[in-house]
């Protein structure tokens, strides 16, 4: 009797290939698309969202054409509680959150897989660019950067559990971009030559300032922006429309252009400095809340320094550091600590340092003040 695998289908050309591979390889294949809180009254606006309205009824037209079931799955209180909540507390503390990775921890490999199981699947899958294998000798899942660098997604990935992984297929893992959208031709799905999403879901038009002023308008009480030197330069509309590294809504007049260098939730300051100031750049980068993937944790010990490629957020480029475990804390409190070989812009409090060596993803945690 086949195995029963339900794929997690987002409405995209990806999710859609993912399915139809999975039915070619024998599975018994189900289709889950889930929905996911929104602002309200907006919900039937969300024309490119993954979890929205139009995001259902086009998984359901590739379900259709597959042969197979779907279902919507309502996930929208358990998606307020795990992601909306922190997503608007982070913003408070000063801090920039990535709800993708969230979603991915709590949502797509965990609440899935509680409903998958309901329906009589052990496995979810789903149409990200990532791999997973399990090494004898660790004996340990190890996660893999997708075979496209281009499309890895990995990085959003790193907060998988061992549990988490082991009951995880990701058939696109070993394609190119290119050639999941032939396949998807060759099938005639519908969404064959839909475009990829590019926003957050739960964020119209990425306006998250606008977002954050329905949510929590205590985020964006107007500050001073200030000099890394305490100097006044001017007001600020509010610490949650900014990050580490960001020009825009800068109003100040400068004979060159500023960037956001340090935020200051106690204070309401934001402090800005021009590109190339030491403010903006740091080499030692320390994150908690850790996460092992590919590797066990260390022992009492610590880690041993090892060479990596580090990464500190999704779009920025993997760059040659020196990892280690930091010496302020063990267990539950441990930190990670990478130094850069050069100095890194713009580690932002909230986004995630994220180490490999190879295509492995050896561990993961979030970048801390």
């Amino acid at each position: 009797m086949a195995e029963r695998i339900v794929v997690g289908m987002s409405g995209g050309v990806d999710s859609s290939v993912a399915a139809a591979m999975l039915m070619d390889q024998g599975f018994e294949v189900i289709g889950a698309t889930m929905l996911v809180w929104t602002p309200p009254g907006i919900e039937m606006e969300y024309a490119d969202s993954c979890c929205g309205l139009s995001a259902a009824e086009d998984a359901r037209r590739v379900c259709q054409r597959l042969g197979i079931r779907h279902y919507v799955l309502d996930f929208k209180d358990v998606f307020y509680e795990r992601i909306i909540k922190n997503y608007v507390e982070e913003y408070r503390q000063g801090r920039t959150p990535n709800p993708c990775i969230r979603c991915n921890e709590f949502i797509k490999f965990d609440a899935l897989l509680q409903r998958a199981r309901a329906l009589g699947a052990e496995r979810v899958a789903t149409g990200h660019y990532a791999r997973i294998r399990f090494d004898e000798t660790r004996q340990r899942w190890v996660l893999l950067r997708g075979a496209d660098r281009r499309k890895d997604q990995s990085y959003a990935l790193y907060r998988l559990s061992q549990e988490q992984l082991s009951r995880t297929l990701f058939p696109l893992g070993h394609l190119h971009k290119p050639q999941v959208r032939e396949a998807a031709a060759a099938l005639d799905l519908p969404t064959a030559g839909k475009p990829d999403s590019q926003e957050t879901c739960f964020v119209p038009d990425n306006d998250y300032p606008s977002l954050l002023r329905i949510l929590a308008p205590d985020t964006l009480h107007p500050g001073s922006f200030q000099s890394p030197e305490g100097e006044v330069l001017g007001r600020h509309e509010g610490l949650a429309a900014y990050t580490l590294g960001q020009r825009k809504r800068i109003n100040v007049g400068s004979p060159v252009p500023l960037y956001v260098s340090q935020i200051i939730p106690a204070e309401n300051i934001v402090t800005i400095a021009p590109a190339g100031h030491p403010s903006l750049e740091r080499r030692t980068v320390e994150a908690a809340e850790i996460n092992w993937v590919s590797i066990p944790p260390p022992g009492p010990a610590g880690l041993d320094e090892m060479s990596v490629q580090a990464r500190i957020r999704y779009n920025a480029t993997d760059q040659p550091a020196t990892l280690s475990t930091s010496p302020s804390g063990l267990g539950e409190t441990a930190r990670i600590r990478a130094v850069f070989d050069l100095p890194v812009r713009a580690a932002t409090p909230g986004q995630s340092l994220v180490c490999y060596q190879g295509d492995e993803l050896l561990v993961g945690g979030l970048i801390s003040g």
